[in-house]
């Protein structure tokens, strides 16, 4: 096996393909023809393999961490500095299929794609001996050494690479430049043109592989800003001359088959392309601003595995809870919660567990996010009259079982999902509320009748996103003593029964923070969570809403439930590590 030192220890131990045959991840047959593969193209058997796509990236990694005794790293979204990919040069890089991606001190961090390949360790331990390093090892996936491997060329190079194709150089040049170029050719060809398209393509494929939800592209007084937001937070990746702008614009709306010179009125549509990883949607908004327009893009990566509710963040009697009432045989699902908190992720799932041959699951969206196969997802079109309401209507003529529409966002829409409850049909929908508590409410203000709800609704959740502290470098502290008596008076509120095993809320109270790493881009979180609060509809809070819908009434029956609210869900996860207090009251402050 590979030790994490600076000596020079040669692979030995059980082969991987024997691994693989043993742990009924491949046949015998199978392992002979990657065998053959690789002899043919000159590639490694675990480069086939991961070609192959055969045994998906997460379980191969798995398997090479166990077989081989090294750890595994997540590096999607990590950015690493040149000096430190350059330790190991890039020609070496390429041919062994290894990367440096991290350096303390004298102790280095590499990534390997095959631990089998002795070449490629004779080729780090050489580099580490002159430097006098130490070297510890991480096996990771071919992807991810390709998506390290473009970074020995950083963003901000590859767009100064294509700038060059379009521009002289100065900002007077770029402008003179651009001016004759539109003149002689038209504004079409010139946005088509390969330094435009490069250009674009290089910030969508560093939004991706920066594992981005959205790319904002906007324009300065002086310059182009192009930010990112990762996990939640907006981040600035690039500045461009300001003389590209129109053209980026431009090459953006063609894309999204938008009208290139209409700048006047906001815009809407949508593209699609292949990455390594799958094919994944952006969703384009052009907004008219002072002298240009601006573009911000949200990514939906159709690729991407649908989570289970587990590890979305929901745990104990709220998630029992929320599976119960979706197997009920008919009656509506709300989750409420502002734009951004994780909604549409949460009703994804939930129709994951209902997606099922003998049912029929018909969606309407605005727009369809994520494709899941066995599912009828239509889109709402309002340029051609067809809404919520109109194709709410239309679903009720396909002989559904479950619907899922989209967001209610009027009476007609309210009225309409609540009838298909009542008609047997399951209903999950979303709606803007600040709290579960809210929902009830806001439906009784869109002239939806008590008596109603009380018969359709089944329950109704909130719920916003925490980032989650990153595993890498969180560590213990104390919390300071303000924060002590807050999170002990919330929690103190629940039954002892309803906290997870192992959570203590005795004085004093030990969390955790980020303390910054590489890993996180120094911001001690990687990844959100959500926190949540579920409210059933029981037969007394039944009685409630006839008698009036007492905000402060149903959270006394919520408290009755025994459930979590969204702060001590929040405040729950930090105990356990996954997040700040400071997060929680960040996000859950009204």
């Amino acid at each position: 096996m590979i030790a994490n030192t600076t000596t020079n220890n040669p692979i030995t131990g059980v082969s991987f393909l024997e691994y693989l045959i043993k742990e009924r991840l491949a046949t015998s047959e199978r392992v002979e023809q990657w065998r053959a593969q690789s002899k043919a193209n000159n590639k490694s058997v675990i480069e086939i393999i991961e070609e192959s796509k055969e045994i998906k990236d997460d379980v191969l990694l798995q398997a090479k961490s166990k077989a081989y005794n090294l750890p595994t790293v997540e590096l999607f979204g990590r950015i690493v500095s040149g000096e430190v990919l350059r330790t190991i040069p890039e020609e070496i890089a390429m041919n062994y299929k290894i990367v440096c991606f991290g350096k303390e001190e004298q102790e280095i961090s590499v990534g390997i794609v095959d631990p089998g390949n002795y070449k490629a360790i004779e080729a780090v331990e050489f580099i580490a001996r002159k430097s006098n390093l130490r070297i510890k090892y991480f096996v990771i996936t071919l992807n991810t050494y390709k998506y390290l491997l473009r970074q020995y060329e950083s963003l901000t190079s590859e767009v100064k690479e294509a700038l060059k194709g379009t521009v002289g150089g100065s900002d007077l040049e770029i402008d003179r430049s651009s001016k004759v170029e539109v003149a002689e050719k038209g504004f079409e060809e010139v946005v088509r043109s390969a330094p435009v398209a490069k250009m674009v393509n290089v910030i969508l494929e560093h939004a991706v592989e920066g594992k981005a939800s959205d790319v904002h592209i906007e324009p300065l007084s002086e310059e182009t800003r192009v930010r990112y937001r990762i996990d939640g937070i907006l981040h600035t990746s690039l500045m461009l001359p300001k003389a590209v702008h129109s053209s980026i614009i431009a090459r953006i709306k063609v894309l999204s088959d938008l009208k290139i010179d209409e700048t006047r009125v906001p815009q809407d549509g949508r593209f699609r392309r292949r990455f390594e990883g799958g094919e994944v949607d952006f969703r384009v908004s052009t907004l008219p601003v002072v002298e240009n327009e601006k573009v911000v893009m949200r990514i939906l990566d159709t690729s991407s595995n649908v989570l289970k509710l587990e590890s979305l963040g929901f745990w104990g009697k709220s998630l029992k809870t929320m599976e119960e009432s979706i197997n009920k045989p008919h009656g509506m699902f709300l989750i409420t919660g502002p734009t951004g908190s994780g909604k549409s992720t949460t009703l994804y799932a939930l129709l994951h567990l209902l997606n099922k041959e003998s049912v029929n699951i018909v969606t309407l969206e605005d727009p369809v996010e994520y494709f899941q196969k066995g599912i009828n997802q239509s889109q709402v079109n309002p340029e051609v009259g067809l809404t919520f309401a109109r194709g709410l209507r239309s679903i009720l003529r396909q002989d559904p079982d479950i619907i899922m529409v989209g967001e209610i966002r009027d009476g007609e829409t309210a009225e309409l999902a609540v009838h298909a409850s009542l008609t047997g049909h399951i209903v999950l929908s979303t709606l803007h509320t600040n709290d579960a508590f809210g929902a009830v409410p806001r439906l009784i203000d869109m002239k939806i009748e008590p008596f109603l709800l009380t018969s359709s609704l089944n329950l109704v959740m909130a719920q916003r996103l925490v980032r989650r502290l990153c595993p890498h470098c969180k560590e213990q502290i104390s919390l300071p003593k303000q924060y002590e008596e807050q999170v002990i008076r919330e929690l103190s509120k629940l039954p002892r029964e309803a906290l997870p095993k192992g959570i203590k809320i005795d004085r004093p109270l030990t969390l955790f923070q980020g303390r910054g790493c590489a890993r996180c881009e120094n911001s001690g979180y990687k990844g959100r969570v959500s926190i949540a609060e579920v409210l059933e509809i029981t037969d007394s809070l039944k009685k409630i809403v006839l008698a009036g819908s007492d905000i402060d009434k149903i959270k006394e029956e919520f408290l009755k439930q025994g459930m979590h609210s969204m702060v001590q869900d929040g405040y729950v996860k930090a105990l356990q590590g996954v997040t700040t207090v400071e997060e929680v009251m960040k996000v859950t402050k009204e």
